[in-house]
């Protein structure tokens, strides 16, 4: 940040700081909305092998085999789906969080009022 920032910052008026504020929480709510979904497509697997070991006395292993490679392949992939989603969506919170805080310590006028 050059000095030229720092001097222009006590000077922007509250409703653009307030303005800022709000845009970095709905980006905050887009990531919830992220992890939410990541957190779905993570439990799919968890349902699938459910079911898989509830029906398995209906069927041997080695006669749908290729099924079972094929529904494990799957669930992995879901799985790295998932975990890519809630990963993503924490980092993004943790940046959004900081910024916020940064708006909070720069303009100590309003920092009253985010929380």
């Amino acid at each position: 940040m050059t000095a030229s920032e720092d001097e222009s910052a006590p000077t922007c008026p509250p409703g653009i700081i307030i303005n800022e504020v709000q845009l970095i929480l709905a980006e905050k709510r887009t990531s919830l909305a992220s992890l939410r979904t990541g957190i779905a497509v993570f439990a799919i697997p968890l349902s699938i092998m459910g079911v898989l070991v509830a029906t398995s006395r209906y069927y041997e292993i080695q006669d749908v085999l290729h099924l079972f490679i094929g529904v494990m392949v799957m669930n992995a992939l879901l799985l790295a789906l998932g975990a890519y989603l809630v990963i993503r969506a924490i980092i993004k919170l943790r940046r959004e969080d900081r910024m916020i805080n940064d708006i909070k310590r720069k303009h100590s006028v309003i920092a009253e009022f985010i929380d």
